[in-house]
C-alpha cells in the first residue's frame, strides 16, 4: 500500500487459509501500488494413518509456524466453518482453526475471517459461483499460467485476495 501524501511504498503480505486436517491450503499475497502478485501457494498434509489427532495438529502447527517466519504476513485470512451435515469433519477443522488462529495470534498478525459465498462475491461478483469460476478467476486475477492445484490452494488463495479486494 502506499501513502500518497508521503510518497512511501508499503508492500503488504497476506496469507489466506483453506483449514483441514488432511490438507490444510495456503496461499501469500503481496500487494504493492496496486499491484497484487502471488507470493507462494500450497498444502500442508497430514495422513491419519497410525497418526493421532494431536500429532497431525503438532505437524500443521509447526508447518504454518513456519510460513509466518517465511514470509511476515501482516494480514491472516480464514474461511470460517460453515457445515450442515458431517459434525466430525467440523470438530477436527475447528481444531486446525485454533491451531492456525492461536499460531497468527503468538505473532500478532492481524486476523480477518471469511464466509464462502464473502469470498465468492469478492473475486466473482456473485455469491453463488462454483468452484470450477473461483479456480479461473484466480488464475486470471493473479496472472497465472494454469489453474492452482490443489484445489485447497486455490481456495487459500481466493481468501488471501479477498481480503485485499475488501481492504480497498
Amino acid at each position: 500500500m502506499t501513502n500518497i501524501r508521503s510518497g512511501v511504498t508499503c508492500t503488504m503480505i497476506v496469507i489466506g487459509i483453506d483449514p483441514g486436517l488432511a490438507r490444510l491450503g495456503y496461499g501469500v499475497i503481496s500487494s504493492e501500488n496496486g499491484t497484487i502478485q502471488p507470493v507462494a501457494y500450497g498444502c500442508i498434509e497430514t495422513s491419519g494413518k497410525n497418526a493421532r489427532a494431536s500429532e497431525r495438529l503438532l505437524q500443521i502447527s509447526d508447518a504454518v509456524e513456519a510460513l509466518f517466519e517465511k514470509y511476515s504476513p501482516a494480514h491472516l485470512s480464514i474461511e470460517k466453518l460453515f457445515f450442515t451435515n458431517n459434525i466430525t469433519s467440523a470438530m477436527s477443522v475447528s481444531e486446525v482453526r485454533g491451531v492456525v488462529l492461536l499460531a497468527a495470534e503468538k505473532r500478532k498478525i492481524e486476523i480477518t475471517e471469511y464466509t464462502p459465498n464473502q469470498v465468492k462475491q469478492a473475486i466473482t461478483g456473485s455469491g453463488r459461483a462454483d468452484k470450477r469460476q473461483m479456480q479461473e478467476m484466480i488464475m486470471r486475477l493473479l496472472h497465472l499460467a494454469e489453474i492452482p492445484k490443489p484445489d485447497d490452494a486455490a481456495d487459500a488463495l481466493s481468501i488471501a485476495l479477498c481480503h485485499i479486494h475488501i481492504l480497498r
